[in-house]
């Protein structure tokens, strides 16, 4: 009989104890059985976990169809609580209207010989008296002409700031034609009054030059008149006395009969007057109706949903979706059609791109052709250039340079005060409302401070957007904005709702700007919230961050430094239909009571802000 044996050797080469087949066998029949029971273990304790993570993904799915249950069941008596918070939109559009008609009856009562540009007969009469006016003088066309500016802004005001079921179709054309009809007779006199100057130059002529030169100087209008009396070759560079303007000519027109005027107007006399804009007032007049009829037809679903008991809780859920579905079907379309609409709207653009270059081709609009040497010295703030041509030259700044926004935070003030900051690129804004007024609070350039005109004067919400535009502060997205500057596109009527409901609680609780607005869908929008009811800063504020998709709101559990984004519900929080019942599970009796105590101007005017700037959207 033969046996098998084994033998292995050490590095010295001496051997080692000889291993049997029998022992080798059984080796290799313990590492399987070792092998097994590992895999049996392995697999045991993923099924273990797996089945703990089924259980805690049903616990979860669970408690989330309990509080979508929850959500539903007192979604009708939230929205009719918030409907009747509301009521401070309508409310403040009356004492507005007041506003409007008492404005008339001082004007009435005031007796002034000026008319009231809102009644045609009035405004005709003083245009046809006026331009029967035929030997004024610069200076009485100047003095004239302050009360022709307020007339004119008093129409666009009117315009702007009337809602559109208060304006009929007649009236915006009866409008827009005084204030065309103005403008073209200002600039008539100007002219007029010129030549009438011109006239009496050699009474006028100067000792030194022995040419004329008038320069003539107001709040809205400087007026640099010459006259080349002399002929003097020698005279090729002017300069106003006393001023840094001044102009120089070629030879052959420094020995020539000619007259040159400068006209330094501080308002716009040249462009076409534009369509009026649709009033942000159409968009809050339109939602009062919206809030109404989603309550209705909130009672109606909810009432159904609670009949059918019987029916599975993934169906509660999904019917909810459609209810909301039905809801912006309805009442969404009149809202999202105030708004931009990419399709729609970028068709229009085409249209108004080429009807721009024909336009072009006809030689009416402003270009650069013919303007060379252009330098600026900014310590001085003096522009310097060459013509090919005399005619009008402005200065023109990019409409959109401010867009978009770094961020914004909205900050309670004192009572019935809110201050909005909205930080750009190169600048930053403070807004101050109080009631319905605003101000311009500070403006901050490379970390420096920057005076301002505009500081320290109170406005119309409406006034004011003009005046910044004016200034060159535009933070203020028009209806082709998007267009021009990349944005966090958001539903028309989600944005609407969020800054409403923003507004009902800004007199005790701050908002800003949070970088997950950006990463959540278009039909959600992320804000950061904290109670604020004392007037200093807080040092290190603790934020929450709030999530709304226009029929629920709820708290995230991920803050502002998180790594990623998660809609995940915070823990030991629920869903609510509205910010406002959000806000209210956590935040103190003192915070909800100043925030139904506040005025409703107050409310109406930061409203107002946030749908003029549109901080969700283009931030």
């Amino acid at each position: 009989m033969l046996s098998l044996f084994f033998a292995t050797t050490n590095k010295s080469g001496k051997k080692k104890r000889k291993i049997t087949k029998a022992e080798r066998l059984k080796q290799l029949q313990e590492e399987e059985e070792r092998r097994q029971k590992e895999e049996e273990e392995a697999r045991v304790k993923y099924e273990k976990e797996e089945m703990e993570r089924l259980e805690i993904q049903r616990i979860e799915k669970e408690k989330w169809h309990q509080l979508e249950a929850k959500d539903l069941e007192r979604r009708h008596e939230e929205l009719e609580e918030l409907c009747l918070l509301e009521g401070c939109f309508p409310e403040a559009e009356k004492l507005k209207r007041d506003t409007r008609l008492l404005s008339q009856w001082k004007h009435y009562i005031q007796c002034d010989g000026s008319p009231d540009p809102s009644i045609s007969p009035e405004i005709n009469t003083f245009i046809s008296l006026w331009k029967e006016e035929t030997n004024e003088t610069l200076e009485e066309v100047i003095a004239k002409s302050k009360l022709v500016l307020k007339l004119i802004d008093k129409l666009k005001l009117i315009l702007l700031e009337t809602p559109p079921y208060d304006l009929e179709d007649k009236n915006i054309k009866q409008y827009q034609g005084s204030i065309l009809e103005l403008q073209e007779l200002l600039h008539l006199k100007f002219n007029i009054a010129t030549e009438i100057l011109l006239r009496q130059a050699s009474t006028l002529a100067d000792l030194d030059s022995g040419n004329m030169e008038k320069v003539i100087q107001d709040e809205n209008v400087t007026l640099y008149v010459w006259a080349n009396l002399k002929k003097n070759p020698r005279y090729k560079s002017v300069r106003f006395s006393e001023t840094q303007i001044g102009f120089e000519i070629p030879r052959i027109l420094a020995t020539s009969d000619i007259a040159l005027r400068l006209l330094h107007t501080h308002y716009d006399h040249v462009t076409p007057l534009r369509p009026v804009p649709t009033s942000l007032r159409e968009y809050t007049a339109t939602v009062n109706h919206l809030v109404k009829d989603e309550v209705k037809y909130e009672e109606t679903a909810v009432d159904k949903e609670l009949q059918e008991e019987g029916k599975q809780q993934e169906n509660e859920s999904n019917s909810v979706d459609e209810e909301q579905t039905k809801f912006e079907e309805q009442s969404g379309s009149e809202v999202q059609r105030s708004f931009v609409q990419e399709e729609s709207e970028a068709t229009k653009c085409e249209v108004e791109m080429k009807l721009l270059s024909e336009t072009v081709l006809s030689g009416k609009h402003w270009q650069t052709d013919g303007i060379s040497n252009v330098s600026y010295k900014p310590e001085d703030r003096l522009v310097t250039f060459s013509l090919e041509t005399f005619g009008p030259v402005t200065l023109i700044q990019d409409a959109h340079i401010n867009m978009p926004f770094q961020s914004w935070e909205l900050t309670p003030l004192d009572v019935d005060q809110v201050l909005l900051t909205v930080t750009t690129v190169f600048t930053t804004i403070q807004i101050q409302i109080k009631e319905n007024l605003c101000l311009l609070a500070s403006i901050t350039l490379s970390n420096k401070k920057h005076f301002s005109i505009l500081e320290g004067k109170w406005m119309t919400p409406i006034s004011f957007i003009c005046a910044l535009k004016e200034a060159g502060l535009n933070i203020f997205p028009s209806e082709h904005s998007h267009f021009y500057v990349v944005i966090n596109y958001k539903d028309p009527l989600i944005e609407m709702k969020a800054y409403r409901q923003l507004a009902l609680l800004s007199s005790a609780f701050a908002f800003g700007w949070s970088k997950w607005n950006i990463v959540c869908s278009s039909n959600k929008v992320i804000v950061k919230l904290k109670e604020h009811l004392s007037e200093k800063p807080i040092q290190k504020p603790n934020w929450t961050l709030l999530m709304f998709s226009g029929d629920r709101a709820q708290r995230l559990k991920i803050n502002e430094n998180s790594e990623t984004f998660s809609e995940a519900l915070k823990e030991e929080t629920e869903f609510h239909s509205t910010l406002y019942h959000m806000v209210k599970d956590f935040a103190s009796q003192k915070a909800m009571e100043k925030v139904r105590s506040s005025s409703c101007q107050l409310i109406d005017s930061v409203c107002y802000m946030l749908l003029s700037t549109r901080v969700l959207s283009y931030s």
